[in-house]
């Protein structure tokens, strides 16, 4: 939009429409190419698995930690003084050193924490921690 000032014919005060001409032509072609039922992909949302894992596959060691004090890896009672050894008994033929602890409600803190110590001492990589209502909730 313009207005020139002087010139052979004088002052004119008409709009200059060329620039708004190319403005609408190109929105008219983009509204063109975008379709009228513009539908988006199905989204596949992951959902909780309805069936209950009682037991650990074979690969995975779980060290439950009750609250009267007795452990157990993979169902199998043992003492506190033998965790260590049993433990790289059990890892000596796995490639992958990882392990799961399950602790009671009551449990105190201390205690997972010295079952910790002796899962690191005896050369496990990574502990997982489960939990009882973190189960429900898968």
């Amino acid at each position: 939009m313009g207005m020139s000032v002087g010139g052979k014919r004088g002052i004119v005060s008409e709009m200059n429409v060329v620039p708004l001409i190319d403005i609408l032509l190109v929105l008219l072609v983009i509204f063109m190419m975008i379709p009228r039922d513009t539908k988006g992909l199905d989204a596949l949302i992951p959902q909780p698995s309805t069936e209950k894992v009682l037991e650990p596959p074979p690969d995975v060691v779980v060290i439950q930690v009750f609250a009267d004090g007795t452990l157990r890896i993979n169902q199998e009672p043992v003492t506190f003084d033998r965790l260590g050894a049993r433990i790289e008994e059990i890892f000596k033929q796995r490639a992958t050193h990882v392990a799961f602890i399950r602790g009671d409600q009551p449990v105190e803190f201390g205690v997972v924490a010295k079952v910790i110590d002796v899962m690191h001492t005896s050369g496990i990589a990574s502990v997982g921690l489960l939990t009882p209502d973190l189960e429900k909730a898968f």
